[in-house]
């Protein structure tokens, strides 16, 4: 007996000892963290201690609900962005397809670059020469034709480097903090340079945020009657930029509220973190700074895409929060 005693208290002790190493390094470390892909580093606890202060109401930094609103970028914030923009990559297959039944393109720039695989001379070009190719395969049509079109091509494009659809290159840490934000009453926006129509068919399934809350560029459109029916037919004329300063211009425009809590990754976001922390409520201003070259890419200064330098000076010289990819997140992609 003394021993069947002595037996049992061992396993009893080894069970308890399992169940607290266990749990206490998984489950029940999850239970109460809301942002479980991220590592527990001053980056974490930035964002987390931020959210707290301004939604709870005993807080001296008490911010009511609906004034928490809080502004991402979308390419290389909430998704993969290199080599080249995916939306860029969509223009560059559109090209292809409108060549086919017009021949005579293969000769004029930007699609005989696109369509001769320099993609590199489209990007020298500047924003201007992605524009150009962008208003040049996704205009002549109407609004719900080309939303179909980005359908068809997300539902079976996949990416040069990890052979995986496109909205599978979310970024996972990035879909924790949309849905903790949103958890703690703020209301979340897309702010883009990016074509407003390219982004809004897929934004609410794989981000949780509606077409309505997506604020990027756009083309000048026009309503007509055809054929008995309205419809929305897109021009080839550019409405308007939402890139740089246009994106605090846009966002006044549309939300009408400053943001007390800005996320970008490049000089294309300098205005908006600068528009949030002008504000007279408490800030968070968040950088994604792409440092890990093994699971993603490593690059800041020198990229032509996703170009990060004067945000990053002005980060480091004002105290913004940097996201150290590589040291901040246990996991990149879902």
């Amino acid at each position: 007996m003394n021993l069947k005693h002595t037996l049992s208290g061992l396993l009893s002790l080894l069970f308890t000892a399992l169940f607290v190493l266990v749990f206490s390094n998984g489950v029940f470390a999850n239970l109460n963290d809301p942002l479980p892909s991220w590592h527990n580093t001053a980056t974490k606890s930035a964002i987390i201690d931020f959210v707290q202060k301004i939604s709870q109401k005993d807080s001296k930094d008490y911010v009511p609900p609906q004034e928490r609103i809080a502004t991402f970028d979308n390419d290389g914030t909430l998704w993969a962005e290199k080599p080249i923009y995916p939306q860029l990559q969509f223009a560059i297959d559109m090209a292809k397809k409108q060549a086919q039944s017009h021949p005579e393109l293969k000769e004029q720039e930007p699609f005989k670059s696109a369509l001769d695989g320099h993609v590199e001379n489209i990007l020298a070009q500047g924003p201007r020469g992605t524009l150009e190719l962008i208003v040049r395969t996704h205009t002549g049509m109407t609004s719900d034709e080309f939303n179909q079109s980005v359908k068809d091509w997300l539902a079976q494009a996949k990416h040069p480097r990890f052979n995986k659809l496109y909205p599978q290159l979310v970024y996972k840490p990035m879909l924790e903090l949309l849905q903790y934000m949103r958890d703690n009453g703020f209301k979340t926006y897309i702010v883009s340079g990016g074509g407003v129509d390219f982004i809004r068919p897929w934004t609410e399934a794989t981000y949780g945020i509606p077409p309505e809350q997506v604020i990027a560029s756009s083309v000048k459109c026009v309503y007509e009657i055809k054929d008995g029916k309205p419809l929305i037919k897109r021009l080839p004329e550019i409405q308007n930029i939402v890139e740089k300063n246009g994106k605090p211009l846009a966002i006044n425009a549309t939300i009408g509220r400053h943001p007390i809590a800005s996320f970008g990754n490049s000089d294309g976001d300098l205005e908006m973190l600068q528009w949030t922390q002008n504000g007279s409520k408490p800030t968070l201003k968040v950088l994604v700074h792409h440092t890990d070259g093994e699971r993603e890419w490593q690059y800041d200064r020198e990229s032509k895409v996703g170009h990060l330098d004067k945000a990053l000076d002005e980060a480091k010289a004002n105290g913004w929060t940097l996201v150290d990819m590589k040291n901040d997140w246990k996991q990149i992609f879902p």
